[in-house]
């Protein structure tokens, strides 16, 4: 038999089995069908969410990079138990979220891994901290002068914990997330209602946005441009104390707003607000956290420090002083974490003095010193999330320019672990004259908006 009559019985004989496919029975046709559809649907919703998440800023906080004082290290509960995420709004006119921009907002986020439960605590821009290389100025310059990594260990150092992600977004961004959510409910003062109008324009101006004045208060529906100016107003009684207040109410309705929307609307708000954030996290983190956005809630916030004094102090301008940085802190991670009697680590407790002592050196201008409480500032907590209380009469003043910032010479604590960069215990800040290479200044470039 030739060749070519062979093959083309091995033809016959296959086209009468039948491919792979074809032999298979119904119900595994349908199954493989099934299967194949699925796949594609997957892969189209992976490349749909990585082009999405292409449009956010990422920027990684390395591991080597960050510090974490080495008894917070040891603190199994807190490192496990909590994860804790900086919050940070810029005023940025051209897009760009990283160093070089002060932060009008600081929050620290606690969210807690077990029970789902957030709680919030605003961190006032102008208290005197060490900025984790050495220099004792307004906590908000971090940021200016090392970007987010450089603000989260000034965090971490300053307060005790072990922050490791961030998201930071300029107040166009709240601003269009308001909008797409059909704006806030709010109840407004008619003095708060005076004070969103004087302000307004050169918000909606920076946000691209029409600007709809305010006659009076009352309970009312606020868009984008009003309640981002609302969130931002400082020039009522309690100064910076009342405007965290105001910008913690506005992200729980927010949050609240988002929980009860729609995915159309949400979609809408990632493809315009995604590209005006920076943020640490991955895109399976986000996935992560995405999937139970409606189990979180908000529980309570409170502002910090709990208990301090204004004052101005030469080059440096008016500061909030922590009363006692060491105790504040123990209230702080109190109200966080729920520990009670919690001691702070060795670096706290140096930094605490040296900011005494920067406070005793630095000098007065003359303008005398307010002590307060967290009830007298408008910090109380909330079960609920809201705040509310009392404000203290607390404005800020502009702030006069200086070539050197305020440095300790010769520290009243000096325990050998002071240092920056790595894990271990590096979050000393006694070093006097470490902090040379950042350049000082007082001067407040934060805000935009002038008398906010």
């Amino acid at each position: 038999m030739s060749k070519n009559v062979r093959r083309r019985g091995r033809k016959l004989a296959r086209k009468k089995r039948g491919n792979w496919f074809t032999r298979m029975r119904t119900w595994q046709k349908v199954l493989v069908c099934f299967v194949g559809v699925f796949v594609c649907l997957l892969a189209t919703a992976a490349t749909y969410v990585a082009a999405k998440w292409s449009k956010v800023d990422t920027q990684e906080i390395k591991a080597e990079d960050l510090i974490i004082n080495k008894e917070v290290q040891e603190n199994i509960d807190l490192g496990e138990g909590y994860t804790n995420v900086a919050l940070f709004g810029v005023d940025s006119r051209d897009g760009n979220l990283g160093e070089g921009n002060r932060t009008d907002c600081i929050i620290v986020a606690s969210l807690n891994n077990e029970t789902k439960e957030i709680k919030m605590a605003s961190i006032y821009r102008d208290t005197l901290l060490d900025l984790s290389e050495g220099t004792y100025q307004k906590c908000n310059a971090a940021y200016s002068y090392g970007g987010p990594t450089m603000a989260v260990n000034m965090l971490n150092m300053n307060l005790d914990l072990d922050i490791q992600d961030y998201v930071t977004v300029d107040f166009g961004a709240i601003a269009d997330a308001i909008d797409l959510l059909g704006g806030l409910e709010m109840d407004v003062t008619d003095e708060e209602a005076y004070y969103i109008s004087e302000y307004l324009q050169e918000t909606a101006d920076s946000a691209g946005k029409e600007a709809h004045f305010l006659d009076y208060g009352g309970h009312m529906v606020l868009d984008g441009a009003q309640a981002t100016t609302y969130a931002r107003i400082r020039s009522t009684a309690g100064g910076d104390f009342t405007r965290t207040e105001r910008q913690r109410l506005v992200i729980e309705k927010i949050v609240e707003k988002a929980t009860q929307t729609d995915l159309g609307t949400l979609n809408k708000i990632i493809d315009e607000v995604f590209p005006q954030i920076s943020t640490s996290f991955t895109l399976p983190e986000i996935l992560n956290y995405a999937k139970a956005y409606k189990d979180y809630k908000l529980v309570g916030n409170t502002g910090f420090p709990m208990d301090l004094t204004t004052d101005t102090l030469s080059e440096l301008g008016s500061v909030v002083i922590p009363q006692d940085l060491a105790s504040n802190v123990s209230k702080l991670h109190e109200f966080l974490f729920g520990t009670t009697g919690y001691t702070p680590s060795s670096t706290v407790n140096t930094l605490s003095a040296n900011i005494a002592y920067t406070v005793s050196t630095a000098g007065s201008s003359g303008t005398s010193s307010t002590e307060t409480n967290a009830s007298e500032a408008g910090q109380t907590y909330s079960e609920e999330g809201n705040s509310y209380g009392g404000s203290q009469d607390y404005t800020e003043q502009e702030i006069p320019e200086t070539t050197e910032p305020v440095i300790p010479e010769t520290p009243p604590v000096d325990d050998g672990s002071q240092g920056t960069g790595g894990t271990g215990d590096t979050g000393g800040a006694g070093n006097a004259g470490s902090g040379g290479e950042i350049p000082g200044s007082g001067t407040d470039t934060g805000g935009s908006v002038e008398g906010q």
